[in-house]
C-alpha cells in the first residue's frame, strides 16, 4: 500500500487479524504486552507494600473516639446546617506524598458517620481519631450550640466477630452509585414541595429512620458511612464528562474493581486500536463526514442539558470518598433482616434519578438460600469485620464520591416533624422538675466512656475528721 510516495506492507498484520483471538493474544504478548502485564503487576505490589507498612506502621497506633450527638427536639435546622458540618471536615484533608506512603505508611484518615438502632433505641454517632476530635466537636457546636456531645463506648463489640454463632446471626448489606461519580443523587433540596404559599420539606430521613423504629428485644439495625476527604482530581473527570455530553457522546459505564479491571480495560483498549490500525482507511475523508461529526453534538435535549448543569452543580462543592453499608444483627431466635433491611434498601430508591445517579446494594452476606451455607458465613464473618474495622473497602468494593450535598442528604439529624419514638435529643434547659411530675425514663443502651476514673465501687467512702469544729 502507498502512502504518500512511500510502501507500507500491512500483510502481518492482516495476517494477525485472520488468526484466532487465542493467537492474535499471545502474538500481542509477545510483541509487547508483557511490558504492561509487569507494570500492572509492579503496580500491585507496591500497593500491598503500602498497605503493610500501613498496618505495621500508621494506623496501629490510632486513637478512635465513639461520639454520641444529640440536638434538642425543637431545634428547627435545615440539612443545610450539617452540610456545612462536612465542609468543615475537610480541614483534615492530609498531602499525601510517595516517601510518606510507601515508606511511612501513610493514610488519610476517615470518619464514621453513624445511625445506630440498638433494641429500637435510635442514636446518631460520629466515630474520629483522637487528633480529629477537636475539629468534629467544633464543626457541631457551630451548627447546633445547644447540642450534647458524648464520648461513648463501641456498640460494635456487642455481637461476635466469626460465624455461624450459637447466639448471633447477621445480614448486612453494601450500596453504590448506579452511575459514574460526578452524576448527582437527588438531594435534600429536590424534596420540597408546596400546597400553598409556603414551601414544605419532606424530610428523607423519615422514611430511613422508620425502619429503625421496627426494631424490637434482641435486635439490632445499624447504617454506617465511610467518608473520606478527597483532592479535585474527580472534578477534572466531571468537566470532562460535561464536556462529552455537550458533544452528544455517550459516557462510559461506571464500575466499581480493583487492578484486575483496570488491566482488562487496557487489553481491550489495546485490541481495539490494533483492530482499528488493521482495518484503518488511508483514503481522505469526505468533507461531508467531516461536517456530520462537526454537528454531531446539535441533537443535546433539553434532559440532557440539566444533567450537564446538575454535574456542575456537583462538582462546585467539596466532595469525599464514600461507602455506605448497614448491618442487622439480632438473637437467632428473633432473627428476621425482611422485617427492616428491605426498608432501608426501599427507603434508598428515594435517591435515585433516572438520567443521573442513585443509590443501590452491590454485594451483600448472602452467598446461598440456606443461611448455614459455608460461604454466607465466610462473606457474614469478612462483612462484620469491615464494619467493625469501618474499613472503606470491603470485597473488591471500593468507595465512590459525593459532595456535601448529598451526604447531608443521607446523614443528618430529622427535623422536629419526624416522629421517631425513641431518638435520643438533648434537652433545652436542665433544671429541677416540678414534685409529683410522672416521669418515663428511656435509659440509653450506650454506656459513657470514662477514662481514668475509678468506678462507684472503687469510690472510698469519705470520714469525717475527729475533731469537727462546732459553731
Amino acid at each position: 500500500m502507498e502512502f504518500f510516495g512511500a510502501t507500507i506492507d500491512l500483510s502481518f498484520w492482516q495476517w494477525l487479524y485472520d488468526q484466532p483471538p487465542t493467537e492474535q493474544a499471545l502474538v500481542l504478548f509477545a510483541l509487547g504486552g508483557w511490558v504492561f502485564l509487569t507494570y500492572y503487576l509492579l503496580l500491585g505490589m507496591a500497593e500491598l507494600w503500602a498497605e503493610y507498612r500501613t498496618h505495621t506502621k500508621y494506623s496501629n497506633r490510632f486513637e478512635w473516639v465513639l461520639l454520641a450527638i444529640d440536638v434538642p427536639p425543637m431545634f428547627v435546622q435545615t440539612p443545610k446546617a450539617v452540610e456545612q458540618i462536612f465542609a468543615h471536615l475537610t480541614g483534615s484533608l492530609a498531602h499525601i506524598s510517595v516517601g510518606d506512603k510507601f515508606w511511612m505508611g501513610k493514610i488519610q484518615k476517615s470518619f464514621s458517620l453513624e445511625i445506630i438502632s440498638i433494641e429500637g433505641y435510635i442514636q446518631f454517632l460520629v466515630r474520629t481519631e483522637e487528633e480529629y476530635r477537636d475539629l468534629v466537636e467544633a464543626s457541631i457546636y457551630a451548627q447546633y450550640p445547644e447540642a450534647e456531645i458524648t464520648e461513648v463506648e463501641d456498640y460494635i463489640i456487642n455481637i461476635p466477630d466469626k460465624f455461624p454463632n450459637e447466639e448471633y446471626d447477621v445480614a448486612g448489606i453494601e450500596f453504590k452509585l448506579t452511575n459514574d461519580n460526578a452524576y448527582p443523587i437527588r438531594t435534600y433540596q429536590e424534596f420540597e414541595y408546596s400546597l400553598s404559599k409556603e414551601a414544605v420539606f419532606s424530610d428523607p430521613m423519615a422514611a430511613i429512620l422508620e425502619n429503625f423504629t421496627r426494631i424490637g428485644h434482641g435486635e439490632n439495625l445499624w447504617l454506617q458511612i465511610i467518608v473520606e476527604p478527597v483532592g479535585s482530581e474527580w472534578k477534572e473527570k466531571g468537566i470532562a464528562l460535561a464536556k462529552k455530553l455537550l458533544k452528544g457522546e455517550g459516557a462510559e459505564k461506571y464500575e466499581i474493581g480493583g487492578i484486575g479491571s483496570y488491566l482488562i480495560k487496557f487489553l481491550n483498549f489495546f485490541a481495539t486500536e490494533m483492530g482499528n490500525a488493521i482495518q484503518w482507511n488511508f483514503e481522505p475523508k469526505d468533507p461531508k463526514d467531516k461536517k456530520k461529526e462537526e454537528k454531531k453534538g446539535e441533537g443535546v435535549t433539553p434532559g440532557m442539558k440539566k444533567t450537564v448543569e446538575a454535574i456542575e452543580e456537583k462538582i462546585s462543592k467539596v466532595g469525599f470518598k464514600n461507602k455506605l453499608r448497614i448491618l442487622y444483627a439480632a438473637r437467632k431466635e428473633v432473627f428476621k433482616p425482611s422485617s427492616c433491611i428491605s426498608g432501608v434498601v426501599g427507603a434508598m430508591n428515594q435517591f435515585q434519578i433516572q438520567d443521573r445517579n442513585g443509590i443501590v446494594p452491590v454485594a451483600s452476606t448472602s452467598a446461598h438460600y440456606d443461611p448455614k451455607h459455608k460461604k454466607s458465613n465466610l462473606l457474614k464473618t469478612s462483612f462484620v469485620k469491615a464494619f467493625k474495622a469501618r474499613k472503606m473497602k470491603w470485597k473488591k468494593y471500593g468507595g465512590y464520591i459525593m459532595n456535601t450535598e448529598e451526604m447531608a442528604t443521607l446523614w443528618h439529624f430529622p427535623l422536629p416533624f419526624v416522629k421517631t419514638p425513641l431518638l435520643h435529643k438533648a434537652g433545652h434547659k436542665r433544671a429541677e422538675a416540678p414534685a409529683g411530675l410522672p416521669i418515663e425514663v428511656f435509659e440509653s443502651p450506650l454506656k459513657p466512656k470514662i477514662s481514668g476514673q475509678t468506678s462507684p465501687e472503687e469510690t472510698p467512702k469519705a470520714t469525717s475528721p475527729e475533731e469537727l469544729p462546732f459553731g
